[in-house]
């Protein structure tokens, strides 16, 4: 029972596991349009974001929102390994609205000092499948929400140079919810027991980044984003289980640790005539994470602090975009990325499974008044099928995950 149980406590490392990172990479609209390419080229205030070095770079200061709609879909099926049952699920219909703010630019027309404030989404997604299906002991709904502050600086060393830093806090929040193998005289799946798990979290990190002008049509960024290691601290874990039970499972609080992985990015963008095109490398230190640790404070015979292996590895992401401008008031973007997943087989969870993923993107850009420009932008993502296992909670099959994001901002420059 207690395997069963405390293999709920796994669907912490989800914090980190979305999306093949806990970066979405949804913090600009032009960028996500172009395939999530933003390290070369600083096109708005999002660079405070994609690449700090290049704020000193805009022309004067700018206001910039924008808001964005995920919504996933996961399908499960297990026809080999799952004894006398099988099973097919479809998680059910959600969304999800992560939302980027930004502010900043040189603190005077033709300053070599740029400033800046960023507060952005860096994940804020979900999953939840029927109550009852095969997994349903693992996880039946799980929520994550993080927002990131950055203030930042920028300094233009020269035209060919310039650089940038932000210290990074980032605060966030998990709501889990999973059926226990516990039951009353009613027996199984008429009055499965529940564990719901509730935490916020927080930690602090930096980033920095380079701008290199080597010519008005060719650009070349450097950044890096440190790893924020975000602590739970009295979580709140509660309990549904038989009165009989209740001693064994008391409600109670936990801590725990959860690494936001480094990204080290080089990006380069060209411009030849009205197109601009770009292309970024990601790399992404996922082996920071190699366990995770669950520390209850209130322990019993069959509650006890857990130490989990996950030994994710790191990953390089390719991602090509290209902005072609067809007049003064609009431009179209398209991109593309190959995002290969961190998780290796036999650590790959139902809470939210990865796999490698392809997403494809456009948008468009149209200023209909001097200073004022509106964004939207639409990404696709086809995570292939994948036939995989979870050794630790025992539960094997084959996902396909799909996602739809479009999105919509604004940026006013003063």
């Amino acid at each position: 029972m207690k395997k069963h149980l405390l293999a709920a406590s796994l669907v912490l490392s989800a914090i980190t596991t979305f999306g093949a990172g806990y970066d979405i990479n949804l913090e600009g609209l032009r960028q996500v349009a172009m395939g999530g390419t933003g390290t070369a080229w600083p096109w708005d205030a999002s660079t405070i974001f994609y690449n700090p070095g290049g704020l000193a770079r805009l022309k004067g200061i700018q206001a910039y929102a924008s808001m964005s709609v995920i919504m996933p879909a996961t399908a499960f099926s297990n026809q080999v390994n799952a004894g006398t049952q099988s099973s097919s699920e479809l998680s059910k219909t959600r969304s999800f609205t992560p939302f980027n703010i930004y502010i900043g630019g040189p603190v005077q027309e033709g300053s070599r000092i740029a400033l800046g404030l960023g507060v952005y989404t860096p994940a804020g997604a979900g999953l939840t499948w029927d109550n009852n299906w095969l997994g349903r002991y693992l996880v039946q709904s799980i929520t994550l929400k993080a927002v990131s502050f950055q203030p930042t600086i920028s300094y233009r060393i020269s035209d060919f140079l310039s650089v940038g830093a932000g210290f990074v806090y980032t605060a966030g929040s998990l709501d889990l919810s999973q059926a226990m193998p516990v039951h009353s005289y009613l027996g199984p799946s008429y009055d499965d027991g529940q564990a719901q798990l509730h935490g916020n979290a927080n930690g602090v990190g930096f980033n920095i980044g380079a701008h290199f002008k080597l010519s008005d049509d060719l650009q070349i960024g450097l950044t890096y984003r440190s790893q924020v290691n975000m602590s739970i601290t009295g979580g709140a874990a509660t309990f549904r289980v038989p009165s009989s039970l209740r001693d064994s499972f008391p409600n109670t609080h936990f801590d725990s640790q959860l690494p936001i992985p480094q990204v080290a990015s080089i990006g380069v963008g060209y411009r030849i005539n009205d197109l601009t095109l770009q292309l970024d490398l990601n790399y992404t230190g996922w082996n920071s994470f190699d366990s995770l640790r669950i520390n209850f404070a209130q322990h019993t015979s069959v509650l006890q602090n857990e130490h989990m292996p996950r030994h994710y590895r790191n990953t390089l992401t390719p991602r090509i975009g290209a902005n072609y401008k067809i007049s003064k008031v609009v431009s179209i973007m398209a991109g593309a990325a190959y995002d290969p997943t961190p998780e290796p087989n036999g650590f790959v969870s139902p809470e939210l499974p990865d796999a490698d993923r392809i997403v494809l993107t456009c948008g468009i850009s149209i200023k209909p008044i001097p200073r004022f420009t509106i964004l939207a932008a639409f990404e696709a993502t086809d995570a292939m099928k994948r036939a995989a296992s979870y050794n630790y909670g025992g539960l094997s099959g084959t996902y396909k995950t799909e996602a739809a994001t479009p999105g919509i901002g604004i940026y006013y420059n003063f």
